[in-house]
């Protein structure tokens, strides 16, 4: 059998071997134009759910962009903690229902318990006692503020143009 005998078997015989296997593959049926297909209700209010979360999330990039204080960032945490919760429970009472898998369930409890930790550490350092000033020069040297009424003009220890590196005598 040479190569332009099995190319015409081959050309000729696939696609009628193919014609039972394409009848398994059936395309869905098409829908109405004018019929927009929307998700279903519990699906909408866990999206509305995430969508509240990731603003909150948003925020807290954006505030740590622009240095916020530990106060505002402790705020804006414990508001991000809230939405994570709500998330969390509407995922386990409805994961039945909506058909969220339970992946998804454990890996929001695994980031709300990353939350957690960050939440109490920056809370903590609102919480605490302000930071001491820098300290001046003087205070790191530990030397005192000269007066002036202590300062004395004249000749000092080291005089050597008009007398000896010691001192009078």
């Amino acid at each position: 059998m040479n190569l332009r005998h099995a190319t015409f078997i081959t050309a000729f015989m696939l696609p009628i071997a193919a014609g039972p296997a394409s009848a398994q593959f059936q395309p869905p049926p098409q829908q109405p134009q004018g019929q927009a297909q929307q998700p279903p209700p519990c699906l909408q209010e866990f999206i509305k759910l995430r969508d509240d979360a990731q603003k909150r999330a948003a925020a807290i990039q954006a505030a740590s962009q622009r240095k916020a204080t530990p106060k505002e960032t402790c705020a804006l945490f414990n508001a991000f903690s809230a939405s994570e919760v709500k998330l969390i429970k509407y995922a386990n009472d409805n994961s039945t229902w909506c058909g969220i898998p339970p992946e998804v369930a454990e890996n929001l409890k695994k980031g709300h318990a990353r939350t957690a930790e960050m939440r109490s550490k920056i809370c903590q350092a609102a919480a605490g006692p302000a930071r001491p000033a820098a300290p001046s020069l003087s205070d790191a040297l530990n030397a005192p503020i000269a007066d002036s009424s202590n300062i004395k003009t004249g000749r000092g220890t080291f005089d050597t143009l008009t007398g000896t590196p010691l001192g009078a005598k």
